[in-house]
């Protein structure tokens, strides 16, 4: 397997976006075409991991501006400024643990800086758990400010990393 590279999305990608998804809707949310046309005008950063000529990963990104009707999103901007929302990202199975978060995640503190954010915000599930998940923000420098239940009944860890001055290299 050849190193994962980070591209823009394009609207070919729709399809393999919305298949990685839907393979870890039970820790993100569902996400059809017309919800992806959605978040992806929304979107500030929005990427695709590639390697060997296959999306195998992709982030959605959205600052404090945008305006976003998202629960999740709303509980920030209600607390926060001049940050930027992780809607979500998605690694496939085959690539976990190679890196591929640290790489999405230092574009998307690039993007922060460069936007004039100083905090990345980001939730993920409590009960269920999605331990990796948790693990890696924790790892990342990331820090609980609440908690929410949504209307499906899942526990979200509502978490935030603000940002150093200066950016460091990740």
């Amino acid at each position: 397997m050849n190193r994962p590279i980070l591209r823009e999305m394009t609207p070919d990608d729709a399809a393999r976006v919305i298949a990685l998804n839907e393979a870890v809707v039970d820790v993100t949310s569902p996400i059809d075409a017309d919800r992806f046309a959605e978040l992806d005008a929304l979107s500030s950063l929005r990427l695709v991991a590639e390697t060997n000529c296959e999306v195998v990963g992709f982030v959605l990104a959205m600052t404090d501006a945008c305006g976003y009707d998202n629960g999740n999103y709303r509980w920030f901007a209600k607390r926060l400024k001049n940050f930027l929302y992780i809607d979500r990202i998605v690694v496939s199975a085959t690539c976990r643990g190679l890196g591929l978060g640290r790489l999405i995640y230092s574009r998307i503190y690039e993007l922060a800086r460069q936007t004039g954010s100083v905090q990345v915000c980001a939730e993920m599930d409590l009960n269920p758990p999605n331990n990796a998940s948790l693990d890696f923000h924790r790892k990342a420098g990331f820090i609980q400010l609440g908690t929410r239940i949504l209307e499906s009944g899942k526990q979200v860890s509502m978490q935030t990393r603000f940002l150093p001055c200066e950016l460091e290299k990740s």
